[in-house]
């Protein structure tokens, strides 16, 4: 396999990232700990298992695709929520939602 710097799936869901920084900046300081501390974990998760996935070889490079798919999955449960409490910007959820369903295709087409 390629670098995976290299990898469509790994520059979105780095990007992904970034929109959730962005995002979570806005959310309110009693959230710090919680809500924005998952979040950004579970984004931060994707790009790292599938850079990880893609220095290995046959089972273990699906593998770490099917864990970035479900972090991706945990974070889109986490927009959502963010979205019915009315944390952060309308615009970055949009970004992030757009964003996060391109990701989640991909990896679906990897895991299968």
């Amino acid at each position: 396999m390629a670098d995976y710097r290299d990898l469509i799936v790994w520059q979105k869901s780095m990007n992904l990232v970034v929109l959730v920084y962005a995002l979570t900046r806005d959310f309110p300081k009693e959230e710090q700990f919680a809500l924005t501390s998952q979040m950004r974990r579970a984004a931060v998760s994707v790009p790292s298992n599938i850079a990880e996935g893609s220095r290995r070889r046959g089972k273990d490079l699906r593998h770490f695709f099917v864990i970035a798919y479900g972090s991706a999955s945990e974070l889109e449960t986490q927009v959502e929520l963010s979205r019915r409490l009315e944390y952060g910007d309308f615009k970055k959820h949009s970004e992030v939602s757009v964003l996060l369903l391109e990701v989640l295709r991909m990896l679906n087409k990897m895991t299968l």
